[in-house]
């Protein structure tokens, strides 16, 4: 009899785990990219108001597409020791283990330098600023749940509304990249996904976006 209650309850402990893994995959699906111009300029305005960190860690995710855990991590002895003329960050994947090189672009390399000059002295790209009392120990980034807060009631003030998280930089930079004409095999690799088909899911582009393509662009 023990036996068959533990034999249950082991079960039942494994379809609430799948629940909430299917749970959690069909949020991540509804939250959305920043696809239009009049938007990001909103969001931006309205993260500045929040606090400059948080535009600053927006500007930096849409600018590499790197996966929250990773951005966050990244020390400021890392940064400060970018090359100016080849600015090649390298970093390993949390998700995957991987090695992965890089290359900061202006909008990037903006967030650092003002980040150095305001902030040169924190271990940490992103640091908390409730942890720079000299007394404290183990400097920790600010918290990616506070961070998508932030996003998310952002979103929810800009016009149209966006249901926005911290995976939203990755989906605006894969959106935005399509839109100009980067070929989705290409957006696929930059994410490290296993086929193009998921990255299009993954940045919105679902079968009524490129119908509206078709239908719209008359060459």
């Amino acid at each position: 009899m023990i036996s068959r209650v533990r034999r249950f309850d082991f079960r039942l402990n494994w379809s609430q785990n799948e629940r909430f893994s299917l749970k959690r995959t069909r949020l991540m699906q509804e939250v959305e990219a920043v696809k239009a111009a009049g938007q990001l300029a909103q969001l931006e305005a309205a993260l500045a108001e929040r606090g400059a960190i948080y535009l600053d860690v927006w500007k930096f995710g849409v600018n590499t597409a790197l996966r929250i855990t990773d951005l966050l991590s990244i020390p400021m002895a890392d940064v400060r020791a970018l090359d100016v003329d080849d600015p090649v960050l390298a970093i390993r994947e949390s998700k995957t283990g991987k090695r992965r090189t890089i290359t900061l672009n202006r909008g990037a390399l903006a967030v650092v330098e003002r980040r150095l000059e305001r902030y040169g002295d924190d271990a940490l790209l992103f640091q908390s600023t409730s942890l720079r009392h000299p007394r404290r120990e183990s400097p920790k980034p600010i918290m990616r749940k506070a961070i998508g807060r932030v996003f998310a009631a952002a979103g929810e003030g800009i016009r149209p509304r966006a249901r926005l998280s911290t995976h939203s930089m990755r989906k605006t930079r894969g959106y935005a990249m399509h839109a100009a004409g980067v070929r989705i095999e290409e957006i696929a690799r930059m994410f490290g996904h296993s086929h193009p088909a998921v990255t299009m899911r993954y940045i919105g582009l679902d079968a009524a976006t490129v119908r509206r393509g078709y239908e719209e662009f008359v060459l």
